[in-house]
């Protein structure tokens, strides 16, 4: 029974090859969609996942509680001596790994064949890979960091260093200090899962980094932090909830820090407000609580965002399944005549027409997901994110894909099986069914399909502006034609004098400043706590030097600003923001002189200046306290070009010669100050791109289904048509008479649509620190783009009826 089902849809499926393409093609995009969707869903939720010890494997961190002016936190950067100390003081860690990440955005200085390169480069202790499970290609599988100078490659780090995949033995030399240390490969690994959380190109030894100018500074250190530290817990451990023990192991090391908080007054509570904690590996990646890590946390709630609008493109998908359906039902009406005459029950009808629905289904499907394996590059691109269809990655998808071709078979085919399996013989055979393209169920299903549409589309302009007006806002200072050059890594007390003074008299460059930070995504920052008039402060710091503040051209309000000529200046002096000056209590008139006791035990820094607030982080944060230094033991790491405006080209050939003249062993690294500070808005580019796709995907799939019920309405009015034309009506009266009813449709989703995007748009720039206003104009251009979109749909099947010759409708009964 079940194969003549199928034998029969099949049958009539290729008869009316148009409608069933039309099919097939609506749902094959809206499966490719939802795949896609469901496949970054599914990688975002399994992270970590993989790791064997998965269970047991836990983060450290470090939770504050509310403390004076200071909100609640927690950070995941924690001191290098934790990790021993928590395997010495608890039994119950069966094992420890630190890890400090490459976070230099343009990467570490690499040598390998005589050839410099950048690369991240990472440094872990070598439990890490008895913690942490690895796919190792190639060495030693066991402990490949047992040795400080050795390193571990993943395949793609190994493929571009040396053209091949088995390195082990070669030399590889990192940029450490002031000089190439040599490294040998000891393994080379597979590329870290999509759905990592521990991602590396190059890995070193922790004892390595430990040995180096930087590590030295944290070894037995526990007031310096920066470093990530996991623990494998041993089976049935109860640590993680243990807050008790964790407080008073904290104690253990802080002895006197209770005590210090309890005397500054900002804490009044039992106990001690700050804590070492533990979190499950496997809620990392979606808790924004805390800070810090190699791959940053996702928002849950984002997930399902993107999760409802692949939904919402599926359903109207099948809704156009629906209408498409019930539009060809007018010409099956005798089929499920004569089927019910010679003895035909509803039953069956239903399985019938369900069956050509799943045939259907299992088309689009084949269909879509070739279709989605084709767009995830593009997807990979949308998305941030490296991911593929992978069974064995993600065995989850299998059951899943199977289960999402039913629930669409289902879905789309139900309602008209149940409305053709209704139809009685008789009225059937006298040609007295005439199947309403117009009822409330047909009527709803269209204004559900454009008020989707409309609000993703009016969603994306909102997304759109926001982004255009983050990235064109004046931040407070002039960021054009400003190269920020990278100079991490090299002996830039050295190097900087003689850079600045090779490009002083080139014509086509302006000015030249230097800081120990960049501006912009990855360039980092730094911050100071401290006590001020027994007040917990925390401000923003930047070294900058005496010529950052004019070549940025930041307004100087108050007082002067550096002068290599006094001594202080490399002292002691500082020069605030309007955010310090009022957080401080203090006002531009008296902000000058100030001292800033309690900053250091051996000094207090005094206010020279005062700058204008600028945005030095995303425009989602209010400007916050900042302070420039000027000190003597400051070295500048990034170099700040201004050029001359227009082609760039020939300031960045000097700027390379004069680099290569200066440090020959090292390449020339370099990015411009506004695409750095774009970076910032990412997200939201990728947000505005994922939305306004779905939209135009959600707007052409409703065509598709208004076109069908253009389509039905066109059969069921032809004779009345006919007759119209034969008194006299024109072309345009015949269009406007198929129109007018689907247009006060889409004026019904005009109407829920933009109170309901307006909701979800005003929450959504809730957490922007600095926003635009939603503009009525907004709605009213969707408005008139999806109204024109569906009269041009409407129009072509109005068009078609109104160009028929009357004598053909009319012929007859």
């Amino acid at each position: 029974m079940l194969k003549h089902y199928f034998k029969v849809a099949l049958r009539n499926l290729s008869r009316q090859k148009g409608l069933t393409f039309i099919n097939v093609f609506g749902l094959s995009v809206g499966i490719a969609c939802f795949s896609l969707f469901l496949l970054y869903a599914i990688n975002e939720f399994t992270f970590d996942r993989f790791n064997k010890n998965e269970k047991n494997i836990y983060r450290a961190y470090l939770h504050i509680n509310a403390i004076g002016a200071e909100s609640e936190h927690s950070s995941s950067y924690m001191p290098m001596p934790l990790g021993p100390a928590l395997k010495q003081d608890f039994p119950e860690v069966e094992n420890y790994a630190r890890l400090r990440d490459g976070w230099n955005g343009m990467g570490d200085f690499i040598k390998a064949d005589d050839k410099v390169s950048n690369a991240k480069v990472s440094y872990a202790d070598p439990q890490l890979f008895s913690i942490f499970t690895f796919h190792v290609l190639y060495g030693d599988v066991v402990n490949p960091l047992n040795d400080p100078h050795n390193v571990v490659l993943t395949k793609t780090a190994a493929l571009q260093l040396f053209g091949q995949e088995n390195v082990i033995g070669k030399i590889v030399s990192i940029k450490a200090d002031n000089d190439f240390e040599p490294f040998t490969i000891s393994a080379v690994t597979d590329d870290n899962p999509s759905n990592s959380s521990i991602q590396f190109q190059i890995l070193g030894s922790f004892d390595y980094y430990a040995s180096t100018r930087s590590g030295k500074q944290g070894v037995n250190n526990w007031h310096r932090s920066g470093y990530l530290t996991y623990v494998q817990l041993r089976p049935g451990s109860k640590l993680n909830n243990a807050t008790g023990q964790l407080d008073k192991f904290r104690e253990r090391y802080y002895p006197d820090e209770l005590a210090e908080i309890k005397k500054d007054g900002v804490w009044k509570g039992e106990g001690s407000p700050i804590g070492y904690r533990l979190q499950p590996l496997r809620e990392m990646h979606t808790d924004l609580m805390i800070g810090g890590g190699p791959v940053d946390a996702i928002d849950p709630k984002n997930i399902w965002i993107l999760l409802s609008i692949a939904a919402a493109v599926l359903i109207i998908a099948c809704i156009n399944f629906t209408t498409l359906a019930i539009g060809r039902s007018a010409g099956r009406a005798k089929e499920v005549g004569v089927r019910k005459v010679i003895g035909s029950g509803k039953k069956q009808l239903v399985f019938q027409f369900l069956a050509e629905a799943l045939v259907l289904s299992i088309l689009s499907a084949l269909f879509g997901f070739l279709l989605g394996k084709l767009l995830l590059p593009f997807f990979n691109e949308l998305s941030g994110r490296e991911i593929s269809f992978s069974f064995a990655q993600f065995p989850q998808l299998v059951w899943m894909l199977i289960g999402l071709v039913l629930v669409v078979g289902f879905l789309a085919g139900s309602y008209p099986a149940l409305v053709l399996s209704r139809f009685k013989p008789i009225e059937v055979l006298k040609s007295k069914i005439r199947v309403g393209g117009s009822n409330i169920f047909t009527r709803s299903l269209v204004t559900l399909q454009f008020v989707l549409s409309i609000s993703l589309i009016i969603a994306t302009v909102v997304i759109l502006q926001q982004l255009k007006f983050m990235q064109s806002k004046n931040p407070g200072f002039n960021k054009d034609n400003i190269v920020m050059v990278d100079a991490e890594g090299t002996n830039t007390k050295n190097i900087y004098p003689l850079f600045k003074q090779a490009l002083a008299n080139q014509h086509a460059i302006s000015g030249v400043a230097s800081a120990d930070f960049g501006l912009g995504e990855g360039t980092g920052w730094s911050s100071s706590g401290f006590d001020y008039n027994g007040k917990h402060k925390s401000v923003y710091e930047y070294f900058i030097d005496n010529e950052y503040i004019k070549l940025m051209q930041i307004p100087l309000l108050r007082g002067r600003n550096f002068d290599n000529i006094i001594a202080d200046d490399s002292v002691k002096s500082v020069i605030v923001n309007e955010a310090m000056v009022k957080d401080f209590g203090w006002t531009l008139d008296n902000a000058v002189g100030q001292e800033l006791k309690g900053y250091s035990e051996t000094f207090s820094p005094v206010v020279i200046g005062v700058v204008k607030d600028f945005n030095f982080r995303p425009l989602s944060h209010k400007v916050e306290p900042q302070m420039f230094q000027h000190f003597h033991d400051y070295a500048a790491y990034k170099y700040f070009v201004r050029i001359q405006p227009g082609d760039p080209a020939a300031a960045l050939a000097t700027m390379q010669k004069t680099w290569k003249s200066i440090e020959p062993n090292l390449p020339f690294k370099f990015t411009f100050l506004d695409e750095s500070l774009n970076r910032f808005y990412h997200a939201e580019a990728r947000w505005s791109s994922i939305v306004g796709w779905a939209g135009g995907i959600c707007i052409f799939l409703a065509c598709l289904g208004l076109f069908g019920l253009a389509a039905l309405a066109a059969v069921n009015r032809t004779k009345e048509i006919g007759i119209r034309k034969v008194l006299g009506i024109s072309t345009i009266g015949v269009v406007s008479l198929l129109s007018k009813d689907f247009l006060k449709l889409i004026f019904i989703a005009l109407l829920i649509a933009t109170p309901l995007a307006w909701y979800f748009m005003h929450n959504w720039l809730q957490d922007f620190a600095y926003r635009i206003n939603i503009g009525w104009w907004i709605f009213v251009i969707t408005g008139i783009a999806a109204i024109g979109i569906a009269l041009i749909t409407i129009s072509f099947q109005a068009l078609k009826v109104a160009f028929a010759k009357p004598v053909k409708s009319l012929r007859a009964e």
